[in-house]
């Protein structure tokens, strides 16, 4: 899954009957969510907390793990942790709440609140700045990020310091994970309320619905059961200290923090009108339309997604020393939240699986069903999404159906029903779409909560294309000289390493991979569509590297 944070994540991540509450039932849950979490947090490590509720009750809350590691004290269940990216939810609704008061429009221009805001002509809406299709850059994307981390800004500072970059894109074309454009929400929340957005999430959030352990975070303030964040040591399975950030960065896009029962409190608040009229709010869990009619899986602070009949509503949060992830089931009225102080691992895939255990769904892969040759051979082709460098190859042999993504191996999959192909060892999905004629006409690959828009690949009449092949003949001097760990974003690094005339590279809390040259300085890898290039060396030294992917040029600086 593709977790969507503070700090963005590279290279990858029924009918439900709400019965009687049973005790023996609940300790059976229980302790399938125990096991799914202790697999995952040990004890002498920093921890998580995870709560379940169910129609306001709660079905389980537990903390694991280490809050502080240097003072031996354990993580408990009401410990105050930043959150990240979930923040945005809260910054979405308190724009909704302007909305409903008539004191902002979403269709207004960003211009109308920010009237020497640089859009180049562009007319910006209030909506696009919340469902991340503005265009603006996100400074968190831009070089000099890491450079500034330190350094307390104010608003208007911290606006100047992204405004006249060049927009990625025209407003409405694309969707792109956007820091920026939450910074400005909070920009059109001061102007339109007149109150600081720390003031205005205190006073019109958190006091009405008793979150009283909820905080903007602000770094010398004492706030008991605030807890420390962790980050990967140097030597492997080891722990440091989180990097210092100043917490007047994130502001409206990650500066908040709560304790798992105060979000519990705020997620049953989003079934009533304590806040914001149920007809408004459903507008922030509706997945947004860009200009050429494609739809996200975002709406306003959300992602959502269908998942075996039920919608699911989430986010996650990354920040320096926590991630965190929460998803909401409306249909079953359940919520699962995990806040985490250890970066070396996310909490978004063991929540999805408690959310599926909680719904009684099945954790392993889907049943498979049989299907004849003759039903195999409608699907194979080839399939191209935008250029013929990201392609899907779909093969027969026998009576078994293979994948083959660019540049990657090809691999077994599995009918489950109608159009709808599963990997063995993988959780993403294949889900095949067809003309009026029923003929096979896309692709388009599914995995669990995604955000942007969806991959989709439109079947083609051409022959397997052509791999891309490695020149397979760089110097062991040059590839040792590409050796190192390399920093793209806070608590998230590419390591590079070198065995027997080979190059890999491993990311933080990620599988290695291995990258095949395209040229001296140029390598690509074929479990995913990106590019590493290594930027010439200075003094001898290489110092920096540029990883493509996904249409973004990320670089990183050798630590």
């Amino acid at each position: 899954m593709r977790l969507s944070s503070f700090f963005p994540t590279l290279f990858f991540l029924f009918c439900f009957a709400i019965l009687p509450f049973n005790p023996a039932q609940a300790q059976s849950l229980a302790e399938k969510i125990d096991a799914l979490i202790s697999k995952e947090y040990k004890p002498d490590e920093p921890g998580v907390v995870v709560r379940v509720q169910q129609n306001g009750k709660v079905l389980f809350e537990k903390a694991y793990g280490m809050a502080d590691m240097e003072l031996g004290v354990k993580m408990q269940p009401d410990h105050i942790l930043r959150l990240g990216s979930i923040t945005k939810q809260f910054t979405a609704v308190a724009v909704l709440l302007l909305v409903q008061e008539g004191k902002v429009s979403l269709s207004d221009d960003l211009t109308k609140y920010l009237p020497d805001y640089p859009t180049g002509g562009r007319k910006i809406t209030v909506a696009q700045l919340l469902n991340h299709t503005s265009g603006i850059k996100s400074y968190t994307d831009m070089a000099d990020f890491p450079q500034i981390w330190r350094k307390d800004m104010t608003l208007m500072e911290l606006i100047d310091h992204f405004k006249n970059e060049p927009f990625d894109f025209e407003p409405g074309e694309k969707w792109s994970y956007n820091n920026s454009a939450y910074i400005l929400a909070g920009a059109v929340i001061e102007k339109a309320s007149g109150m600081t957005y720390a003031d205005f999430i205190e006073k019109r959030i958190f006091q009405p619905l008793g979150m009283t352990d909820s905080y903007f975070d602000v770094t010398d303030r004492i706030i008991a059961r605030r807890i420390r964040g962790y980050g990967e040591g140097e030597k492997e399975g080891t722990f440091a200290n989180a990097p210092y950030l100043s917490m007047t960065l994130p502001h409206a896009a990650g500066s908040l923090m709560s304790t798992v029962a105060d979000l519990g409190k705020w997620d049953e608040s989003l079934y009533t009108e304590k806040l914001v009229k149920k007809d408004l709010l459903k507008q922030a869990w509706t997945p947004n339309r860009l200009n050429d009619g494609k739809m996200t899986h975002y709406g306003y602070g959300w992602g959502m997604d269908k998942v075996d009949g039920h919608e699911f509503i989430y986010h996650s949060g990354g920040i320096n020393g926590f991630v965190t992830n929460g998803i909401r089931v409306p249909d079953a009225h359940l919520y699962v939240v995990a806040l985490s102080n250890n970066t070396t691992k996310g909490p978004g895939g063991m929540t999805y699986d408690i959310a599926l255990t909680a719904l009684g769904l099945p954790l392993d892969k889907p049943k498979p069903v049989e299907l004849s040759a003759k039903q195999l051979a409608d699907y194979v082709g080839v399939y191209e999404q935008g250029s013929s460098d990201d392609w899907r190859h779909i093969t027969l042999e026998g009576n078994q159906l293979y994948s083959q993504r660019a540049g990657s191996e090809r691999f077994e999959v599995f009918a489950y029903g109608n159009d709808r192909f599963f990997f063995k060892d993988h959780p993403t999905r294949l889900h095949f779409e067809r003309d009026k004629s029923g003929k096979v006409k896309s692709l388009v690959p599914r995995g669990p909560m995604p955000f942007g828009t969806e991959e989709r690949y439109l079947r083609t009449d051409k022959d397997k294309p052509t791999e891309k092949e490695s020149i397979g003949n760089v110097s062991q001097a040059l590839l040792d000289s590409y050796v190192g760990t390399y920093n793209l974003f806070p608590n998230f690094d590419l390591t590079i390493s070198t065995r027997e005339g080979r190059l890999f590279a491993q990311a933080t809390g990620q599988p290695e991979f291995e990258l095949f040259a395209e040229s001296e300085r140029r390598f690509f890898l074929k479990v995913v569509v990106a590019q590493i290039d290594f930027m010439p060396a200075v003094n001898g030294v290489v110092k920096e590297l540029v990883l493509h992917q996904g249409g973004q040029d990320m670089k990183g600086t050798r630590k």
